[in-house]
This record gives C-alpha cells, structure tokens and sequence, in this order.
C-alpha cells in the first residue's frame, strides 16, 4: 500500500515541477511529500552532517514526548470542570476526559490550520521549502495557554508568533525566541484579561452534554495564584505532582512531564545540561528565598507548581533558541532556573515567571555561547604561545 501511495505521489510530481501545470504549488508538493515519506533528493548548497536524525524525526519525537501531558490535560480540564460544579468524580472517568478533548481538540486543529497555512502561504511567496518546525509549535502553544482563550484571540497569537518570531528571522532553524512563548508572551501582553497568569481557566460550558454549565467569568485560582495573593495553596503534594489541580492544560502533571524528559533524554533530542541546569538553577534559588523568609512555599514546591517542568523540559531545551555550546548549556540553563523563580517572588502580580525567564535566556544564549567560543580561543592561544 506505502509502494502504490509512493508511485502515485510519483506521477503527480512532474504536474508541480518546473513547466508543469501546477509549479506555483511546488512548495506545498514537496511540503506534503516530505511529511509522508522520507525525501530522496540531496541538499542544494554544502552541507555538515551531525546526525543521522534530520528534523522531520526530531519533531515527531517531541510530538510524542508531548503526548502523556496532552492526555493528561484533557482529563484534568473535564476533572476541574465536575469539581467546580460539584460533581462526583468518581465514575466519571471516560466522561471528564472526553469533555476535555473536546474542549482542546478543535484549538489544536485551529492552531495547525492557522499555523500551517501561514508557512504555507509563506514558503510559496518566497519560493522556498515547506519546514517542519511547526509541527510541535502547533501542539505546544494549546497545551500553554487557557483552555477558555477566544478562538479569535488564539489565530492572533499564532499569526503573531510564525509571522514576526519566526518565518521573519528565515524560517525553521533561524528563530531568536521560542515560538510557542512569543505566542503566549502575546497572550499575556495583549489580552492581559484573558491571560493574567493568577487564575485557572474553567470551560464554563457543557459540551455535547458532558460537563456541567457553570455562570459565566467562573474562574478557580492556581496555587501560584494563591500564594500570590496570600491565601493556602489549597492542594496536597500528591495532587501537586499527579497534576489534579488548576493550570494550564500541558503543566500540571509532574508525571506526565517526567515521561516526556525521559523520552527527549533517552533519544538524545534534548540537552541533560540544558534541562538539568534549569532545575538546578531553580532549587538553588528557591532555596536562598526560602532561607530568607521571602517565600511560603518550599523550594520543591516551586519546583513541581505552574510551568516550572514544562518549560524546563520542552521549551528552554529547544535546541535553536537554546546555548548550542556545551559549557554554554549549563550557563543557560541555570540562568532560566534561577530566573523563573526570582520572577515569581519578587512580582506578586506575575506568580508565574517562567515564560519571561525563557525569552530572557533565548535573548542571552548567542551572547553566551560567543563568550565560551572566545574563551576557549584564549586558553588555546596560551597553550600555544606556551609551547613556543
């Protein structure tokens, strides 16, 4: 069946190639060639070969690496949902996970479409190849911002970040910053009401008739949100970790989050430095402000609330906005972790943190690697001078 699909993308080709009758889509062809099959065509300009994995594979590792906290999301979104209205959760099971999917999947289908459509339309007015990079920014973006967003809200924020956060800086590979957190830094910027960073985001519907409908602007507050506003966390260290308590739809689950590291660390996709140096950066930190007595909450805690996890894990780990020196990585990484957490305590009105200290890591990492490089120059260039 792959062999007949193969032959005939085959015969279609010549219809997109130069003199055919549909060249003006060549790009779009060779876009959905390539996510099907495995191209057979060699590089047009010189290239260096690292490993054998190319980026179609990177993304389809991270994209299952995702896939525990985008379950797990969809669950706790129908889990909130029947606590705020009161509901038993009990027997509940298949009804609460499917009231959450059906919440999140038509913003992952709008965050794919509007997303996709932009490369698209991109790569076939400038004439050039169709990336993959997008293929885990449409499914991180959804899992980091609130389940309620406006649909409308949500294309701006997408628009936003592949047009002026990427494509802009030459497409997949040539990014400053993270996409999925200029999406979300938009978000919170923009619509300051929709994204505020102190309160959780309840559907407030019923959908399809599963869930409960609740009045409308009900919000819950996140722990974060809570000690913000100096009032009790209001959720035990197992719900902490097994992820039941308000958040955004990837970031609560400390489990799920653990599963996908362990898949980006056993496939080597993601740096051990990179994400080890941002928690160890973050202890470090919460340790002094505990021992200082400038936080309520013990410096796991910080740890395993909001989107400490996930950001360590599967955004300050993107190799193209992260440090790509070795030496660099653990400077990088430590300066996201210690960051995060000198965010939340020292700006009660932004209890998060770890959206702004990953843009500010993205901002700094060609500054550190260019001081690694140039140091590494010096101490060679002694050893040399030493030798003459």
């Amino acid at each position: 069946m792959n062999k007949l699909f193969k032959k005939y993308i085959d015969h279609l080709r010549p219809n997109f190639s130069e003199g055919g009758k549909l060249h003006a889509l060549n790009s779009v062809f060779e876009g959905f060639e390539s996510f099907l099959f495995v191209p057979n065509t060699t590089s047009r300009n010189g290239t260096s070969i690292h490993d054998a994995i190319d980026s179609k594979r990177i993304m389809s590792v991270v994209v299952l690496a995702l896939i525990p906290a985008l379950l797990f999301g969809m669950y706790n979104i129908g889990y909130q949902n029947w606590i705020a209205a009161g509901k038993p959760v009990e027997e509940g099971f298949f009804e609460m996970f499917f009231f959450g999917m059906l919440a999140l999947l038509p913003k992952i289908i709008v965050s794919y479409v509007v997303g996709l459509g932009i490369e698209f339309a991109w790569a076939q007015w400038k004439g050039e190849e169709i990336q993959e990079g997008y293929l885990v920014t449409g499914i991180l973006i959804p899992l980091i911002i609130p389940v309620t967003t406006p649909y409308w809200i949500l294309i701006l924020a997408i628009a936003f970040s592949v047009i002026f956060c990427k494509e802009i800086f030459g497409g997949t590979g040539m990014n400053i910053f993270n996409p999925a957190i200029c999406a979300r830094a938009f978000l919170f910027f923009s619509y300051p009401s929709t994204m505020t960073g102190d309160s959780v985001w309840v559907s407030p519907h019923s959908i399809f008739g599963l869930g409960n409908e609740l009045p409308d602007g009900f919000t819950m507050a996140t722990p974060l949100g809570n000690i913000a506003q100096n009032a009790d966390v209001n959720c035990s260290l197992s719900d902490m970790i097994l992820g039941f308590i308000p958040g955004s739809v990837g970031e609560t689950s400390v489990i799920a989050i653990g599963i996908g590291a362990l898949i980006l660390l056993w496939t080597g996709i993601a740096s051990w430095k990179t994400m080890g140096s941002v928690f160890a950066g973050g202890i470090l930190m919460s340790l002094l402000f505990s021992s200082l007595g400038m936080t309520p909450i013990s410096w796991y805690e910080h740890i395993i609330l909001g989107g400490f996890c996930f950001g360590a894990v599967f955004m300050a780990t993107d190799p193209v906005t992260s440090a790509r020196t070795e030496t660099g990585k653990y400077f990088y990484g430590f300066f996201i972790g210690a960051m995060a957490i000198i965010i939340r305590v020292m700006n009660p009105g932004y209890p998060e943190g770890m959206m702004l200290a990953i843009l500010f890591g993205n901002m700094l990492a060609p500054l550190i690697d260019y001081c690694v490089v140039e140091r590494n120059i010096s101490k060679r260039m002694k050893r040399l001078t030493k030798n003459k």
